[in-house]
C-alpha cells in the first residue's frame, strides 16, 4: 500500500498535493492543518488520519493517534518529545519544525514531512510518499512540490 504524509499546511491546500500523492490509499496528517476544508480536500485523495497542531484551535482533531497499516504501526503526533514516545511504534510521524526528517533511534523510524506552506529548509515544500506491506516501511521519498 502506497501512502501520503503530510504536516504543516497552515491553512494551504498545495496545488501539487494531488499529483504527489496519486495513488496513495491513505494519508498521515501530523496537524496544523488549520482549517477542515483542508481535511476535505485531502480526503478527495484518500481516507486521511489527522492529529492536531497547535494551530489547530478549531479543529476536532485528536492530540496524538495511533494506527496501523499493513502490520506497521504508526503513532502520529504533532510535537514531538522523543522521551515520551511509546514503544511499540514502529514508526513515528510528527511535525511542528518545518524541517523534513527521515531517522532511526532505538528502532523506531521517525518522519516529518516538512511543511507544504511554510517550509523551513531549503528544499521549499514538501511532503513524503512511502509503501508499506507485510509489516514492512519502505520507499520512503520526500517530495519537493515546488512554488505554491
Amino acid at each position: 500500500m502506497k501512502i501520503g504524509i503530510v504536516s504543516d499546511l497552515h491553512g494551504r491546500f498545495h496545488r501539487k498535493l494531488p499529483d504527489a500523492f496519486e495513488g496513495v490509499e491513505r494519508i498521515l496528517c501530523a496537524g496544523d492543518v488549520e482549517r477542515e476544508d483542508i481535511i476535505w480536500h485531502l480526503q478527495t485523495i484518500a481516507p486521511v488520519v489527522c492529529v492536531r497542531g497547535n494551530n489547530d484551535w478549531a479543529l476536532d482533531t485528536p492530540i496524538t493517534s495511533r494506527v496501523t497499516i499493513e502490520g506497521v504501526r504508526f503513532h502520529l503526533v504533532h510535537i514531538m518529545h522523543r522521551g515520551a514516545m511509546p514503544d511499540d511504534v514502529d514508526v513515528v510521524v510528527f511535525g511542528h519544525t518545518h524541517i523534513p526528517c527521515d531517522e532511526v533511534h532505538d528502532g523506531i523510524r521517525y518522519l516529518n514531512p516538512g511543511s507544504t506552506a511554510y517550509p523551513r529548509s531549503k528544499l521549499g515544500p514538501t511532503c513524503m510518499v512511502a509503501d508499506v506491506e507485510d509489516g514492512t516501511l519502505s520507499n520512503v521519498r520526500l517530495i519537493e512540490l515546488g512554488k505554491k
